[in-house]
């Protein structure tokens, strides 16, 4: 009996790509990882750099530099390319340089005989998620973007630090947009599995001056800074993918907050916006639909409405 291997596919290996290709390798994510990029001496540099640490973790990982031809029998694609951050920008305003990159990249992986999953990372995630979807043809649930989820990984660890408590004790996430009108569903973020508006009305001398609607702005604002800073936010966005990767190659129905399409949820549909999601090894399982309060679900209606803006000057 044949063993099969798991194959992913990287698509840019520009700072971000690169991360998620170490992170993948670190972990031991799969079988067989490809990079692809534009500038071939990049993809050959970062695929043989990696080549070159596996003396020292222990796998028996394949690596290489290649062709779109090989996302035939890939079964998962990571679409990390895009152009660099120019300072000023919002990810809205980087959506026509992204959807032209899409466009020079989906149609080759489709015309290998791919038929795997695809996860979006290029910004804006959301509206570029739904481009991939159409332009690939593949059905919705096999193209996630990152969507939410590493926004939703730095309230995580927000929150933990000001409860002095590990991170894993904390379910909280940010949904609608990856961008500036996101979203914290605060009514349903608990620690230890209480609520965690209780937990300020409980303990009001130690957390009085915890304020929601800086913590909210923080959490918006903070890739910005990395960005500024650094030129791209990197480890956090590669460990944020290797979570979806690993959701999805090893079934594990694991709820992450992605950038999916709704199809009735939160009364909207025929859009893609950040919402939790049971990831599998069928790409999105199912979406989980939370009951938010009143003014909650109108800001969410107010991010999903921004997306659905600019989608429309895609056609979509």
């Amino acid at each position: 009996m044949a063993i099969g291997r798991s194959k992913v596919v990287v698509v840019g290996t520009g700072a971000v790509g690169a991360a998620v290709a170490f992170d993948i390798v670190m972990n031991h994510v799969c079988d067989d990882l490809v990079l692809i990029d534009i500038n071939k001496e990049k993809s050959w540099a970062e695929a043989t750099d990696l080549q070159h640490s596996l003396g020292y973790n222990g796998n028996k990982m394949k690596v290489k530099d290649g062709e779109y031809d090989d996302c035939k029998d890939a079964d998962l694609v990571v679409i990390a390319a895009a152009l660099p951050y120019i300072t000023g920008q919002t990810r809205l305003d980087m959506m026509e340089k992204a959807a032209g990159i899409m466009e020079s990249i989906v149609p080759p992986i489709m015309k290998s005989g791919f038929s795997g999953i695809i996860v979006v990372i290029t910004n804006p995630v959301d509206v570029m998620s739904y481009y991939v979807h159409k332009l690939s043809g593949l059905p919705a649930n096999k193209v996630i973007g990152t969507g939410t989820a590493l926004d939703s990984a730095r309230l995580k660890y927000h929150l933990a630090d000001v409860m002095n408590v590990d991170p894993q004790s904390v379910h909280a996430l940010c949904m609608g947009e990856h961008g500036d009108s996101q979203v914290i569903p605060w009514s349903q973020i608990t620690v230890g599995g209480k609520k965690f508006l209780d937990i300020i009305n409980d303990n009001k001398v130690r957390l009085g001056e915890f304020n929601i609607d800086s913590v909210s702005e923080d959490i918006k604002m903070i890739a910005y800074r990395i960005v500024n800073a650094k030129g791209a936010t990197t480890f956090g966005i590669a460990a944020t993918t290797v979570q979806i990767i690993k959701a999805v190659l090893r079934d594990e129905n694991k709820v992450i907050p992605v950038s999916a399409m709704l199809n009735g949820e939160y009364g909207e549909k025929d859009i893609y916006a950040g919402v939790p999601a049971v990831l599998n090894n069928q790409g999105i399982k199912e979406l989980v639909e939370y009951h938010l309060s009143e003014n909650e679900m109108a800001e969410l209606k107010k991010s999903i409405a921004i997306i659905r803006d600019y989608s429309k000057k895609l056609n979509l």
